[in-house]
């Protein structure tokens, strides 16, 4: 990695966690004691960095352990993302539920056209937005039955529809995907060409695809990538090189929660190498912007 900027962040750096789930919302994020789900979450947490205890993370299987972690993290938001897919569905008032009367709390719907139908998941969209007060909208192509691809002709509605209500859709990626062929940027080119007034926000940055998530983000500035628990991996100094490059607006923190603790990935990230006089934009000022946060 590269040796540039500062190596800490001081007590009043402000930061936007822009993927960061409770472990009680599901016991994939590890909420049952015992269960295979902790397993997994204990795995990923050593498989990605993690430091020290690899159950960090049970704090949060109660409301008020998830919200002391959000503070002891020092986050000024934490994203919470709904997922709906095949295999986990996470729903729109769940994430209401838990993100309501919460300031600190950012939550993110999801919907799948495929499984819910058009119309239905149209008026979902519509709903979890403009009842609900959610922030964004989930889309998972490549965890889907079948898995698809980003710039699907399925998802086309609804990405004119956040981009009518003005919020960004988020994008899941990376290694996980069931078929790793759907890990593929190059289809997110063409959904960038196509909505190039809708911000798009890709989880996992497509790693280990770094360079060509780095290519699709050069030519369309719609695009941002949030890497969080990979950009720990190897092979992702390019993405570093790239915010301190070109990629300084289109670049956004996240820890992962419960897959990594808060404190580390933040410690971790400022670390790396960014410019000093970007770490404020990349931690906080390019999701603020995002989310309309004076």
């Amino acid at each position: 990695m590269s040796t540039l900027g500062t190596t800490s962040t001081p007590a009043s750096q402000r930061v936007i966690d822009m993927r960061c789930r409770p472990a009680y919302l599901h016991d994939f994020f590890g909420a049952t004691p015992g269960s295979p789900g902790e397993a997994t979450a204990r795995w990923l947490n050593r498989r990605v960095g993690t430091r020290g205890d690899d159950a960090h993370f049970v704090r949060s299987r109660t409301p008020e352990g998830f919200l002391a972690e959000v503070h002891e993290g020092g986050l000024s938001r934490a994203v919470v993302v709904g997922r709906h897919t095949p295999s986990q569905h996470l729903s729109n008032d769940l994430i209401h539920q838990i993100v309501h009367g919460h300031p600190e709390l950012i939550g993110i719907g999801a919907v799948d056209p495929v499984l819910q139908g058009e119309r239905t998941a149209l008026a979902e969209v519509e709903r979890a937005v403009s009842v609900l007060g959610l922030s964004g909208i989930d889309l998972e192509p490549g965890f889907g039955a079948p898995p698809r691809h980003s710039d699907d002709l399925v998802y086309f509605p609804i990405y004119e529809l956040c981009a009518e209500l003005g919020v960004p859709v988020f994008l899941m990626s990376g290694p996980t995907t069931p078929d790793l062929r759907f890990n593929d940027p190059a289809p997110l080119a063409r959904l960038a060409q196509a909505f190039p007034h809708l911000p798009i926000v890709v989880y996992h940055g497509y790693w280990p695809n770094v360079q060509q998530a780095i290519g699709v983000a050069f030519r369309y500035d719609n695009v941002h990538l949030v890497p969080d628990m990979y950009l720990f991996q190897p092979g992702t100094s390019a993405y570093v090189d790239a915010a301190n490059s070109f990629l300084g607006d289109q670049f956004l923190f996240g820890s992962s929660y419960p897959f990594r603790p808060i404190g580390q990935t933040i410690e971790d990230f400022v670390a790396l190498g960014f410019k000093s006089s970007l770490i404020d934009k990349l931690l906080y000022g390019n999701a603020a912007r995002l989310f309309g946060i004076l």
